[in-house]
């Protein structure tokens, strides 16, 4: 499986002790789709059930809610 995202940063993140969980531990979001980048938020749980060699596309990008469609082709614009 794979999705497509969308980012809008424009520079790094700086994290320091008040980004760690109650247990000490960072989560980094692996997935993108979390609302609170670079930290993940438990959105990945709306990527259970995605099928291998489909890519998919949530709306608006942090949707956790599971709202996706399948992508048939991504085209890339010319820069």
């Amino acid at each position: 499986m794979a999705r497509e995202i969308t980012h809008d940063a424009t520079g790094p993140a700086v994290l320091d002790e008040s980004d760690t969980g109650d247990d000490g531990k960072l989560f980094v979001c692996q997935c993108g789709l979390t609302e609170s980048k670079p930290l993940c938020d438990g959105s990945h749980k709306a990527t259970a059930d995605e099928e291998d060699g489909v890519v998919y596309k949530y709306a608006n990008d942090d949707d956790s809610d599971g709202d996706r469609r399948v992508i048939d082709e991504i085209v890339y614009a010319d820069e």
